[in-house]
């Protein structure tokens, strides 16, 4: 896989390609297609296409795949086991519209595009989720009675303690946080927070206005090449350099903004919302 590093396009070969209840899936050696996480479907899957001597096929959302040493195929939620586990061996799928050409087939060497309008605003809006995340720790960590666990940036950390859902779109993001009886118990004071919800608000923004400003580099690292191997986002910002594992895309540089701001609503008081929105630069 190379779309960590950035990459939307790639030389590669087919090497299988799969008739599915979901349609027809195209694994090859190499790819800058990410895929979307069955586990944990935050990021979208990257679309683009497949070509070959001037002909073309759709790839219509990248997915996770597995095969088994007996040969058995798998694609996102069917696959059943966990990621990693023995005897399987993890790849990007590529789904493509309709049934494959004749063109596409094993051994075959294809040229593969990412949608690159597409991948850029999700990278910028996944940045901008991680540093909403970071921001909204920082303007409730005086709310904690008890130590709920450190942040990328030393914080209390209230996104891994209350997130129970997370969606990133072209440019922003909508988190869902639960605050219930079991956050309560942890030493949260959710009626406190209420009450200040709307100076929390400004006090996130202002820190993502600061943060923004910075233009501080974004990057994410790897421990291998393979879709299992170990990634990580990594920003270096005035406040200290955040690390964080994530298996999405990323923007290079905060300059890449104009503004990233959010709005809390608290309308169900045992749910807050997160609404992220980022402002791309020319």
């Amino acid at each position: 896989m190379s779309f960590p590093g950035g990459d939307v396009t790639g030389s590669s070969t087919v090497s299988r390609v799969e008739s599915t209840p979901r349609g027809t899936v195209v694994i090859v050696d190499a790819t800058p297609f990410h895929p979307v996480d069955h586990t944990w479907p935050d990021q979208p899957g990257d679309s683009g296409e497949i070509a070959r001597d001037g002909e073309r096929i759709r790839v219509s959302e990248a997915v996770m795949a597995a095969v088994s040493a007996e040969g058995e195929f798998a694609v996102g939620s069917d696959i059943p086991v966990k990621r990693g586990g023995e005897g399987w061996t993890w790849l990007v799928g590529h789904p493509i519209d309709g049934d494959a050409p004749s063109w596409l087939v094993d051994g075959a060497r294809v040229e593969l595009s990412v949608d690159g309008p597409r991948r850029a605003g999700l990278s910028r809006g996944h940045t901008a989720c991680h540093l909403a995340s970071l921001a909204l720790d920082l303007a409730l960590a005086d709310l904690w009675r008890k130590d709920p666990g450190s942040d990328a940036l030393g914080n209390p950390n209230f996104e891994s303690r209350a997130n129970q859902s997370s969606r990133i779109h072209e440019d922003g993001a909508v988190d869902e946080y639960r605050l219930g009886k079991s956050l309560r118990r942890a030493g949260f004071d959710t009626e406190g927070f209420a009450s200040t919800l709307a100076a929390r608000e400004e006090a996130i923004n202002a820190r993502l206005a600061d943060w923004v400003a910075s233009r501080a580099t974004s990057r994410v690292i790897t421990d291998g090449p393979t879709i299992v191997d170990r990634r990580s986002w990594h920003c270096e910002l005035p406040d200290g350099t955040a690390e964080i594992l994530c298996g999405g895309t990323h923007v290079a540089s905060l300059s890449e903004f104009v503004s990233i701001s959010v709005t809390l609503d608290l309308t169900d008081p045992q749910l807050l919302v997160m609404t992220t929105t980022a402002v791309p630069a020319a």
